[in-house]
């Protein structure tokens, strides 16, 4: 056989294998998230961690930039050599596709953290109920703690910098309840491409192939905190958006600040009134009246950034990226993002805040 038929076909081995490997959770579980993974991730964040910028986005643009040239350098002969140009396109995905799984993309296809944990996976409009009340009363306490009236919106003194770092305390906290959340050698950088993100409408990004956690910048500070510790999540190979939503929440609610403390319970808040918005409008409406002013101040903020950047493009990227989470294992799409609210309220039902 030619070389340069090896990796289109490697690449064809490569999706058969992914068809199978999702009959085999806990061999995943026990073989890669909890064995070669850690390894390659705690290198991977030892090595970067102390580079100050992202090196994983410079390797992005330096790509971009390589198959911009090379479709401009091969495009007047691209009837010609169309064949070896299709081999050549599918050997590049080929040896992408292989790297993005064996670094990080494997954990897509670990054990679901509801059976890791022991949690339940239903539960009834009378338990969402009480929660989201437990919800509004802990946030609404929280929010006039920090700024001693109900009216005001929490600013965030920190610096982006400093959330980071904090950030890490929360993480200790929660291991000692949940061992296997223990967070080592951090690696969380502030994204060269915040811009694009904000118009793609992500507020973050973990990249696979450096393990760096990109936090968005541009975005609202009080929900930065969350944003930090959901990318963190996404680091110790969780890849479930529900699950690092909901890992992110307890790494926040377990921090010892209040601002973080806040910009987890503040969000999970949000998500809440979603889901009752989509569930009972009456129901929605009446605890709506209960959230203090200066909270749905913070939402307003964060409403008002992103409607600032509602193109096209957010509209294209979030098909896009529906269309890549139900291909890996999240058959909810972008929908699996609010799906935490579902292990948060099975979490929390027997313990309080």
């Amino acid at each position: 056989m030619q070389r340069k038929y090896i990796l289109p076909l490697f690449l064809v081995i490569q999706i058969i294998a992914l068809k199978i490997i999702p009959y085999f959770p806990l061999q995943v579980e026990l073989y890669y998230s909890n064995g070669l993974y850690p390894i390659i991730s705690n290198i991977s964040r030892i090595v970067l961690g102390i580079i100050p910028f992202s090196l994983g986005d410079l390797l992005y643009f330096v790509l971009i930039i390589i198959g911009v040239k090379w479709l401009f350098t091969n495009r007047k002969k691209w009837k010609l050599n169309w064949k070896n140009n299709i081999l050549v396109v599918l050997s590049f995905i080929s040896v992408f596709y292989f790297c993005f799984h064996l670094l990080w993309g494997l954990n897509y296809y670990r054990q679901p953290l509801f059976e890791k944990m022991n949690i339940e996976r239903d539960y009834s409009d009378a338990d969402l109920l009480i929660f989201t009340k437990k919800l509004i009363a802990k946030t609404n306490a929280l929010q006039l703690l920090i700024t001693k009236n109900d009216s005001l919106k929490v600013i965030v003194p920190y610096s982006q910098e400093q959330v980071f770092k904090m950030s890490l305390n929360g993480y200790e906290t929660l291991s000692k309840k949940h061992p296997f959340f223990q967070y080592k050698n951090p690696s969380v950088k502030k994204s060269l491409f915040s811009l694009p993100l904000t118009y793609m409408g992500f507020g973050g990004y973990l990249n696979p192939f450096t393990n760096e956690a990109q936090v968005n910048y541009l975005g609202p500070m009080y929900s930065f905190p969350m944003t930090t510790n959901h990318e963190m999540a996404h680091q110790m190979g969780f890849a479930s958006e529900s699950e690092c939503n909901f890992i992110g929440f307890l790494a926040s609610v377990n921090n010892k600040d209040n601002y973080v403390q806040y910009s987890g319970y503040s969000t999970a808040l949000r998500y809440c009134m979603g889901n009752w918005y989509a569930r009972d409008e009456k129901i929605y409406n009446e605890l709506l009246k209960t959230i203090n002013p200066g909270i749905l101040k913070n939402y307003k903020e964060s409403q008002d950034f992103w409607k600032q950047y509602d193109t096209i493009i957010d509209k294209g990227f979030h098909a896009f990226y529906d269309q890549f989470l139900k291909m890996n294992q999240q058959k909810d799409g972008l929908e699996s993002y609010s799906k935490y609210v579902d292990l948060m309220v099975n979490y929390y039902k027997e313990k309080d805040f």
